[in-house]
Parts: C-alpha cells; sequence; structure tokens
C-alpha cells in the first residue's frame, strides 16, 4: 500500500509509492559528464580562461591568477545575477520589480580535472569546504544580500555544464519561497513545541535508527522521513546553530566525514549518479535564531518530476527511505 508521508518542517507531502518499489539495480544511472570542450577553464594553466579568482587556497609562492592553487574562486563567467549596481526596487501596477543585482560565484575545488568531491584527502576537502564558508560569510558583508546558497551540480543531468567539478555560490536581495517555507514551518514548531524540530529529528532518527546512514560526533546522515527523491540524504547538524557560516574548524573536521560518507556511498552504490547538493543556511539577518539549523541536502537525479509533482507539490518516491538507508548502511566501508 503506497504510503503518504508528510514533512514536519514544511508539511509538504510526499508519496512513497510502495507497490513501484525501485532499488538500486533498478534506476537506469544516465552519463555523468557533460560533453568536453576543447580546453578546460577550471584545469590548472588555463586560469586565464576565467576572470579574475576572487578568493585562492593556494602556495603562497605562485602569483595570482597562476596555477599552484589547491582552491579558486571566480566570478560566474555568465552569472545569473550581476553584482555591479542598486537595486531600485518599484512596483510595476500590481507587479514587484528590481534589478538582477547578486553575486554568482564558482568555487573549483581541485585543480584535477577528473576528482570526485569525496575522494579528496582530507585536508583538500577541509579546504574546499572552508572556503564555502569563507565566502558565504563574505558576502554577508554586502548590506544588497539577504541570502545565499551554496550549491554542487555533479552531472549533466543534474545541471552541470562543465565537467570539472566545482560548486557554486549565488547571494540573492531577496530570500526564496522554498526558503521562508522551510523557516516558517522551523518556527511554527518551535512555536508551538518550544523545541527546535531539527533536535526533535535527530533524536528520533538516532532512536529508530532505520532512515540513519552514517553518524559522527557532530552531523548525522540520514534519509529523511517524507523523502521527494530516491535515496535523497540530508546531513544534520547534532549542534544548535542556524547558519553555516558560524560553523567552528572542529566541526567542519567532522562535516569532511560526514559528507564524504554520504556521496561515496551514493557513488559506490548508485554508480556515480548525477546529484545535487545545498547548503541551507538561514538569511543574514538571522544570527542566533533558536529554531533553526542549517543542514546540507543531497538529492540524486534519479527520477524526472514531472507534471503530478508541478501541479500538487507531491512527490513520488518509489523508494522508501528505509530502503534506501539499509541499502546505503549496508555497503562496505570505501
Amino acid at each position: 500500500m503506497p504510503e503518504l508521508r508528510r514533512d514536519p518542517i514544511t508539511h509538504r507531502w510526499a508519496i512513497i509509492a510502495t507497490e513501484r518499489a525501485l532499488r538500486p539495480k533498478d534506476f537506469q544511472v544516465t552519463a555523468v559528464a557533460p560533453p568536453e570542450g576543447k580546453r578546460c577553464p577550471f584545469c590548472a594553466g588555463n586560469e586565464k580562461l576565467t576572470p579574475s579568482e576572487i578568493y585562492a587556497v593556494r602556495d603562497r609562492t605562485t602569483p595570482r591568477d597562476g596555477p599552484g592553487w589547491q582552491v579558486r574562486v571566480v566570478p560566474n563567467k555568465y552569472p545569473a545575477l550581476r553584482i555591479e549596481g542598486g537595486l531600485d526596487k518599484r512596483p510595476e501596477g500590481i507587479y514587484d520589480h528590481m534589478n538582477g543585482v547578486g553575486a554568482h560565484e564558482v568555487i573549483i575545488e581541485s585543480p584535477e580535472h577528473d576528482f570526485k568531491l569525496h575522494q579528496l584527502s582530507d585536508g583538500a576537502l577541509l579546504a574546499a569546504i572552508e572556503t564555502y564558508r569563507l565566502r558565504m560569510d563574505d558576502l554577508q558583508g554586502d548590506p544588497r544580500f539577504r541570502f545565499s546558497l551554496l550549491f554542487r551540480n555533479h552531472g549533466a543531468a543534474a545541471g552541470a555544464s562543465i565537467n570539472h567539478g566545482h560548486a557554486q555560490l549565488i547571494a540573492l536581495p531577496v530570500v526564496p519561497h522554498e526558503v521562508r517555507e522551510l523557516l516558517d514551518g522551523a518556527r511554527r514548531y518551535f512555536e508551538f513545541r518550544d523545541r527546535n524540530v531539527f533536535e526533535d529529528i535527530v533524536r528520533q532518527e538516532l532512536e529508530d535508527g532505520r532512515r540513519v546512514v552514517h553518524e559522527n560526533r557532530d552531523f548525522v546522515v540520514m534519509a529523511p522521513y517524507a523523502s521527494r527523491l530516491p535515496f535523497e540524504l540530508w546531513i544534520v547538524p547534532r549542534f544548535d546553530s542556524p547558519r553555516f557560516e558560524a560553523t567552528g574548524k572542529a566541526q567542519l573536521i567532522s562535516l569532511v566525514d560526514a559528507l564524504r560518507t554520504a556521496l561515496d556511498r551514493l557513488d559506490r552504490g548508485l554508480g556515480n549518479p548525477a546529484y545535487n547538493f545545498i547548503i541551507q543556511s538561514a538569511p543574514y539577518h538571522m544570527q542566533d535564531v533558536p529554531w533553526y539549523r542549517w543542514h546540507i541536502q543531497v538529492m540524486p537525479k534519479l527520477t524526472r518530476v514531472a507534471g503530478f509533482e508541478w501541479g500538487t507539490g507531491f512527490y513520488i518516491n518509489p523508494t522508501a527511505p528505509e530502503e534506501a538507508a539499509e541499502f546505503l548502511r549496508g555497503l562496505p566501508e570505501g
């Protein structure tokens, strides 16, 4: 019998279509790599093919915009929003309008063309995650911006247009509707129960155990109860912090372990699927709210969102999160 499950934060519904019951071997994983160009602009030695770097982790003896870097951040050559100018908010009849002002950065986590994020060394992966945090924190200093989203598209099916792995960071002058739903749901839960919903989720999932894939001192990797997509994973801190930017280095070291485990098990268990991951951090003006907790959502691209999902907001997931977590948890150590 299919099940309707409601997310306790957003109240979004998911249909766990157990009668369809797709297992890992049933998914047709599409080719990850987008078409290759003649020269990769993200490879070491091709730095002149990108805009000048904003930030880099590099050997101090190497020059800016040259080889010798470990992590490199550059403006997106084709940005969704432009850093220059004012917002110029104004009405157009009943509609709201403002200029497309924002920041759009590319974070290249390795100079090696064919790297996978979870296969980087501990030090290299920590440097990448610290760069995520540093750049998100830096952009909050711009009074025009209210929110930033760090995301990574792995594979053509997930929206990657360049095969060389990279993350992207977009800062916006508004808080998106989907983010407001997440924030509002967490606040409603806190106002009604006087408890943080993420703390309750972590506690219940650890006690239950069926949807937990991995845990360490600071993080829990789990398949959410109302998973929207097959093998969707959340990485949730075990400590209170609404904003990723405030995370300390010791906790980032624990995050290296959690993120590596999540991506490695998806890679080995599902045959290198395309995926998106996003860091859901609170907006810039929310420094110390007691009802929200930043987290990472990892979403493999194994099914397609179609008319029913767009028309209702319901997601049809053919793989129960309990089965997904059991499969990933049972993989031998990589």
